[in-house]
């Protein structure tokens, strides 16, 4: 199959690892998928990782022989995939598409407080617990960084204990008020469901027919 895009993939891992997940899956929708890594929270602070999968992004462009360029990501690295989707690699509106797989996106929604009160990657990310109004909590939630019109697939489990569906649902109503071609996909199943699963592949196969030309 002839190459229609290239996806950069971001692993998850709560920016402490890097989870199993790669993206080869993907590989069968006719896209490239190339690998991004960052610096974890205990070596880093944000934005170090934006900075990170920022590079990476100009290094998957400069290879992409003038195919379109996605991101994409899980858990973790799927908010940096919506990072870098929403405020593009060098500006606004210059990635083709985001896909974010059960992505956590807001630190300060009350359900992902609950439930992850004593032990809150979102605090090592940051180098401190989230707070209203706190410069880095602001910049690092995604749906403060809307209004590019990027298009974007959310992919979350309803049963997913580790982040909460909400923030999905939530984020998914914010994109379609900002603008933009929005595409999500609530699910049965936890979190980290298998990339290659028909309904999975199904609905992103779906997205990127919608937002890359075939040819």
């Amino acid at each position: 199959m002839t190459a229609r895009g290239v996806l950069l993939w971001i692993h998850g891992g709560g920016w402490r690892g890097r989870s199993e997940e790669d993206g080869a899956a993907l590989t069968r929708l006719g896209l490239r998928v190339l690998p991004a890594t960052h610096r974890f929270s205990h070596q880093a602070h944000w934005p170090a990782q934006l900075d990170d999968v920022r590079e990476a992004a100009r290094a998957a462009r400069d290879s992409a022989a003038g195919l379109p360029l996605l991101v994409a990501g899980d858990s973790s690295g799927g908010m940096l995939a919506l990072h870098l989707a929403l405020r593009g690699v060098e500006q606004p509106g210059d990635v083709a598409a985001g896909l974010a797989y059960w992505p956590v996106s807001d630190p300060l929604e009350e359900q992902w407080r609950r439930r992850r009160a004593g032990d809150d990657p979102w605090a090592d990310l940051l180098g401190h617990r989230p707070a209203a109004g706190d410069p880095a909590t602001v910049d690092s939630t995604v749906a403060n960084h809307l209004g590019s019109g990027t298009p974007v697939l959310l992919v979350h489990g309803g049963a997913d204990t580790a982040v909460p569906v909400g923030q999905s649902v939530a984020l998914a109503g914010a994109l379609l008020a900002a603008g933009h071609p929005t595409h999500a996909w609530l699910t049965h199943g936890g979190h980290a469901l298998p990339l290659d699963r028909p309904d999975v592949l199904a609905v992103t196969a779906a997205f990127l027919d919608t937002v890359l030309t075939t040819g």
